[in-house]
């Protein structure tokens, strides 16, 4: 059956917490209107801005709103779904496992919250143990699909307003997560400020939405002409734009990494062959340096680690995630029902302040 095409007149609801999600769901909201589908928007809670809707896309306001369309399938890049909305859920990630948050032992990109019928993974590194997990708990499917937000990666972004092809410098892009533990960006503000003054490179600056507020403002004010802090809800442009990155355990590192250039981590949590770790600022520039000139055996080892991280670079990742959606769909396997999970669903239900049953 072509299950791409089972996609006219079925209904798709995009389930989003934070404004990054915007560009992770939007490769897949362009394959489903192609195909026929309708989709809507639905924004929980007050951290993602509803600004940044196209004004063609179409948003539910509200819960009863959500259950009165009915959806046949729900994306969410989130970690957590009421059980209350209709429709099966798929869980297509906000981001790759860098690796830095584990509890007792556990990494929680592989946390199983009983809430999603599908989990579509981004590489040979993550569905191995996705399909254990799967087989383990018995009411959840794993297909390996890419990840639709890299589909318009693989193609050169025309305007870029991130480069510049006047300045002929190296371009260094700075990211950090907002973990105070994690974070470079406290660490190393002394030794980027330098760098902003000498005018070696080129520098951009992009941090994780939750970065202290304080902290943004103190790089804010370090832009001149050498140095750029940039707010956006679409990294990819700013990813392609620059040469090498300075980055901790942010997982933006590796979405960077897929285009085969370098990164150097300041005390990264789990470094490997495929990254210049420092951990000792005065290390810092010899590294930035040495990434620049991408040498090959760094690039080798790059070469294999993206090939277990998301092999794909087709741009068609979004295709096989709504392949496999219609395929749950229609194909109704024989799946163990899923945990109410009371606890979880009765703090649901009052985060979002909805008591309809």
């Amino acid at each position: 059956m072509d299950y791409l095409a089972a996609t006219a007149n079925k209904k798709y609801l995009m389930y989003i917490s934070q404004n990054y999600s915007y560009a992770i769901l939007r490769p897949l909201q362009r394959e489903i209107l192609a195909r026929g589908g309708e989709v809507r928007w639905f924004l929980e809670g007050n951290e993602v801005n509803p600004d940044f809707l196209h004004k063609e896309e179409q948003r539910l306001m509200s819960l009863s709103e959500v259950k009165e369309w009915l959806p046949d399938i729900v994306y969410l890049p989130g970690n957590v779904v009421p059980n209350f909305i209709p429709g099966k859920k798929v869980k297509v990630f906000h981001g790759f496992n860098s690796g830095k948050r584990v509890n007792n032992g556990l990494d929680n990109h592989f946390k199983i919250r009983d809430c999603f019928d599908l989990y579509c993974t981004q590489g040979p590194s993550t569905t191995a143990t996705f399909l254990e997990l799967a087989q383990q708990h018995g009411y959840f499917q794993v297909k390996e699909t890419g990840w639709p937000t890299l589909d318009p990666y693989f193609s050169e972004i025309e305007n870029n307003p991130y480069k510049n092809p006047d300045d002929n410098r190296k371009t260094l892009l700075i990211c950090s997560t907002f973990s105070k533990r994690l974070s470079l960006a406290p660490k190393l503000y002394e030794q980027i400020k330098a760098y902003s003054e000498q005018g070696k490179w080129r520098i951009l600056v992009q941090f994780h939405p939750k970065m202290p507020s304080e902290l943004v403002e103190q790089y804010k004010a370090l832009q001149n002409d050498n140095l750029t802090f940039v707010e956006t809800d679409n990294v990819l442009p700013l990813l392609q734009a620059a040469d090498a990155m300075l980055c901790d355990t942010s997982s933006i590192l590796l979405m960077f990494i897929l285009q085969r250039k370098p990164v150097v981590t300041f005390c990264n949590q789990t470094p490997g062959e495929h990254l210049i770790d420092v951990t000792d600022v005065d290390n810092l520039t010899e590294a930035i340096d040495y990434a620049f000139t991408q040498p090959a055996e760094l690039m080798a080892k790059i070469e294999h680690f993206c090939q277990q991280l998301h092999p794909y670079h087709d741009g068609l990742s979004s295709q096989r995630v709504l392949a496999a959606s219609n395929e749950l769909l229609l194909s109704n396997p024989a799946l163990k029902p899923k945990p109410r999970n009371f606890i979880r669903n009765l703090k649901m239900r009052k985060k979002l302040n909805y008591w309809r049953w």
